[in-house]
């Protein structure tokens, strides 16, 4: 819808098309230039913290898993390393490396279906990925093969790809045959040969110059890219650990939205692909380094357009660790370690596809939950996103309604946001005044 007038304009788009979750995009213009864009996160709030409360604290791992079905895996391991922490369990290394494991698989899956079936047909011109494999059934198999690969990785070491069932705290309720772990390696040596073709191929699209001007946030971990655990780097050069995560990020209710807005030291920053490469990319292994610089990404990238050549090469960069844990794999003496409840406060975070997920947890003397607070990717970069698309729809002004949705949407989906993670997005509205 927009409304002209004096050189003002308003325009509303109602529903984003390829993202999981419902919001809404408001441009509003004046005197020809953007001067606010919002997302509206229209999803009800859904209440998870408030369920956790009065709920026995070995339950947060299974429940919140609930919250995303892209990404549980995230929720699982963040909220177990709270809990954990929170009653002074150290978990074994093994178990560790199980768990670094079943997160590569959630990586692959995710990162598989966001570039073949939600993004890709931005930069082809097509609508969606139904149009794209009538012209290139090839290339949208490809991906559904890698997706595949993701969520048999997931069902082996999860018990099953959505909403994993062998996760529980202090490690697993099983662990792994030996014929599993020759499965896995058989299914994932091919899997990152179309890996390596799907950084090659993403390299070649064509991306706007454009380079966001936000800081970034995401964990760091010694000698190896973070995934499951770590502490906490800024672009900055900050550094920082779980426990201190709300001295430096806060949070606030907008009008606009469900979804709480979240500034680290009172500016917005991004997290997620973009910063994780940006931060860390000297800790990929040697073949995803090599993968990225055969990409045109150099020492670090801050295009959101680029974001999907950043995820190809993380796909590499999982796939090509998963074999390596399972090259190594040592079973531990036991699949889990008991993690006795005792009253205190827990801090979680770890690297969801998207981003950083923190959880907290204060526990009482009786095992239950007293307070919870999750933080999930898409709410912290949510005004990164607002001042990126202010920005760039400034360029597009001169497109009609239509296109400058599309111009709208397609620059949302370099975030890959995961409303209803964040709902606690498209309509369009441009709003001329």
């Amino acid at each position: 819808m927009t409304h002209k007038g004096s050189g003002d304009r308003l325009v509303a788009v109602d529903e984003l098309a390829r993202v999981e979750g419902e919001g809404a995009l408001r441009l509003r213009v004046s005197d020809g230039a953007v001067v606010e864009a919002e997302l509206n996160i229209y999803e009800p709030p859904r209440y998870f913290e408030s369920f956790l409360v009065g709920r026995n604290y070995s339950e947060p791992p299974d429940i919140t898993a609930r919250i995303c079905g892209i990404c549980p895996v995230a929720y699982q391991m963040s909220s177990c390393q709270a809990i954990e922490d929170a009653c002074g369990v150290q978990v074994p290394e093994p178990i560790w490396a199980l768990r670094r494991l079943l997160y590569c698989g959630e990586w692959i899956e995710s990162h598989a279906l966001h570039i073949y079936l939600l993004h890709a047909p931005d930069f082809l011109g097509l609508p969606d990925a139904i149009e794209l494999a009538k012209i290139d059934r090839a290339l949208v198999e490809a991906g559904l093969a890698l997706k595949k690969a993701g969520n048999e990785l997931m069902e082996i070491i999860g018990g099953r790809a959505i909403h994993p069932v062998n996760v529980r705290l202090g490690g697993f309720y099983r662990l792994p045959t030996p014929d599993e772990l020759q499965h896995l390696r058989q299914l994932l040596e091919p899997a990152l040969d179309q890996a390596l073709r799907t950084v090659e191929w993403t390299s070649t699209l064509e991306f706007p110059d454009y380079e966001c001007e936000h800081e970034l946030l995401a964990m760091s971990a010694p000698g190896t890219y973070p995934i499951e655990r770590g502490h906490l780097v800024t672009g900055a050069g900050r550094e920082f650990p779980p426990a201190a995560w709300n001295d430096f990020v806060e949070q606030e209710q907008m009008p606009h939205s469900t979804a709480l807005h979240a500034r680290l030291l009172g500016l917005r920053y991004l997290t997620g692909p973009l910063a994780r490469y940006s931060l860390n990319q000297a800790k990929l292994s040697p073949l995803a380094r090599e993968a990225a610089r055969a990409g045109g990404l150099g020492e670090r990238c801050v295009n959101p357009f680029q974001s999907i050549v950043v995820r190809a090469v993380e796909m590499v960069y999982a796939i090509d660790e998963a074999l390596r844990i399972v090259r190594r794999y040592e079973p531990p003496a036991r699949p889990a370690v008991e993690v006795p409840p005792r009253a205190g406060v827990g801090h979680g975070v770890t690297e969801a596809p998207r981003g950083i997920l923190y959880h907290r947890y204060a526990i009482g003397d009786d095992g239950l939950i007293r307070q919870a607070q999750i933080v999930s990717p898409t709410s912290q970069i949510q005004p990164a996103i607002e001042e990126d698309l202010r920005l760039l729809a400034g360029g597009w002004l001169h497109l009609d309604d239509a296109a400058l949705t599309a111009e709208c949407e397609r620059a949302i989906r370099n975030y890959d946001p995961c409303i209803s993670c964040s709902a606690h997005f498209l309509n369009l509205r441009r709003e001329r005044r």
